[in-house]
């Protein structure tokens, strides 16, 4: 659905190894810790951290054995089913001859337990084009799974298993954001299907965001081995708490290199609160501002000591950032203390946001910081989708197309700045409009040098008597015209 999915070769989703076919309270650090039940699920809530390095040969020789004790148990393996029809001979259905055979597809990934009444959170791509679901807890008993919610936007997944009365064992999540690059980390999951393993790296990198992975790119990067079948496993601190969901890896073999990301808990949390309060899909809020980064370019011409922050190139009529007094030319450096140098940071800030939420950004206006309130919400879904599948004699026959919206274009992953028009939502079937070349997302600007802002103009269009039609699309920031006969 995202153009960032179009990634290097050398960025390897860790989409559960290869398929399997056929159906086949020590701690390491003095915090101290309480814990309180949020949402029905564990919350870490733990004091300012002492760091040190390790004082003696002694100190070298500890364990990581206490946390995970504590935090594997509440790692699942996740495994995905799926059934499909395969050719037997391509050459005798020519002839009517050909008998396709069914053939069951299995995949695997990990998961965790966040919620004792079975609620696992695990990565979408694990059981994404999955009919079937098997949950297998650590002590190996199985458990058939439904899907609560599936956001292939964040790249997670929340699963429901059903135990009875018992009480499963679960890990807190620990969504401070407190952590910092060098903290110790574990890595639990199940890696080519050879059972749960544990590896332990630090955190490399923080905030990570062009890597191209999800919509709301901002991951911790660690060194930890992660390798395919770890994807939904748990990535947890010193406490044995989860503080983010291992994802993917950066290698040209398909095997850890030591380049791994995970989606921080700040996401997870949101994901799973709204899985677990009848979502079927994520409500994010946004800010209503289009933005930048500043460059070192930028930063000279603000007169700023270093390139910080994101620049506000446009704010949406009435929306929150506009009401919050936003302006264009305003530099955000911070959304609730939390420092944002690029647009997906931002964005990713405030999706973390449940609607209605008020956020406190730090911005910089003409050399002065000052601090400013904004109510965050939704896109706003006006006009009306109005969704039409196109027929007829005209190339974009079997077209399903909708009104564009801040709401839909953000739903798409396109500008919600596009302004009004009209977009292609999805082709059905083998259809002229899909052999034509038109693909979902595709904004529909003009036919035959008509101007087109809503599905009425677009079917007024196309339902004229014509020799032939132009159609122009906007597609990745570029206009495109095609030329079709009649």
């Amino acid at each position: 659905m995202s153009r960032h999915r179009l990634l290097l070769a050398a960025l390897a989703v860790l989409a559960g190894a290869a398929p399997l076919v056929g159906a086949a309270q020590d701690h390491a650090t003095d915090r101290s810790q309480d814990r309180v039940q949020d949402q029905g699920f564990a919350t870490a809530q733990l004091s300012e951290p002492t760091r040190r390095p390790p004082a003696d040969v002694g100190a070298m020789k500890t364990s990581f054995s206490p946390v995970v004790k504590r935090a594997a148990p509440a790692v699942v393996n996740v495994y995905a089913r799926r059934t499909v029809r395969q050719r037997v001979d391509p050459f005798w259905d020519m002839f009517g001859g050909g008998v396709p055979r069914e053939r069951v597809e299995q995949s695997l990934g990990s998961g965790v337990i966040v919620r004792p009444d079975g609620v696992i959170v695990t990565n979408n791509h694990v059981v994404e084009g999955g009919q079937e679901f098997m949950v297998v807890l650590h002590d190996r008993r199985e458990f058939p799974a439904k899907v609560l919610l599936a956001d292939a936007r964040s790249d997670l997944a929340v699963l429901k298993i059903d135990t009875g009365a018992e009480r499963l064992p679960t890990l807190a999540i620990d969504d401070r954001e407190d952590l910092q690059v060098g903290d110790l980390v574990l890595a639990i999951g199940n890696p080519f299907g050879v059972g749960q393993t544990v590896t332990n790296g630090i955190v490399s990198a923080l905030n990570r965001t062009d890597v191209g992975i999800t919509d709301y790119s901002f991951f911790i990067q660690t060194d930890a081995a992660v390798n395919p079948g770890n994807s939904g496993g748990a990535l947890v601190d010193m406490d044995g708490d989860l503080v983010g969901v291992n994802t993917a890896i950066f290698s040209r073999s398909g095997t850890s290199s030591g380049v791994s990301f995970a989606i921080p808990s700040a996401m997870v949390r949101r994901v799973v609160e709204s899985a677990v309060g009848g979502g079927q899909t994520v409500v994010r809020p946004w800010l209503g501002v289009k933005s930048e980064p500043v460059t070192a370019e930028i930063a000279r011409s603000l007169d700023l000591p270093r390139p910080e922050g994101v620049l506000v190139a446009d704010v949406y009529p009435n929306g929150p950032g506009a009401r919050a007094g936003l302006r264009q030319g305003d530099v955000v450096l911070s959304v609730d203390g939390g420092a944002v140098n690029d647009t997906a940071g931002l964005n990713f800030r405030v999706a973390t946001k449940r609607p209605g939420d008020t956020v406190t950004l730090a911005v910089l206006r003409e050399g002065r910081q000052q601090t400013l309130k904004a109510r965050v919400e939704p896109p706003p879904a006006s006009p009306a989708k109005e969704e039409h599948t196109l027929d007829g004699q005209n190339p974009m026959n079997g077209a399903v197309v909708a009104n564009l919206s801040p709401a839909s274009a953000d739903e798409l992953g396109l500008d919600p700045f596009a302004g009004p028009g009209v977009v292609v939502t999805r082709i059905s079937g083998r259809s002229y409009a899909g052999s034509a070349g038109f693909r979902p997302g595709d904004i529909v600007r003009e036919v035959n040098g008509r101007r087109i802002q809503s599905t009425r103009d677009l079917l007024a269009a196309l339902g004229e008597p014509a020799r032939g039609w132009a159609v122009t699309i906007e597609r990745d920031g570029r206009l495109i015209t095609g030329q079709f006969r009649g």
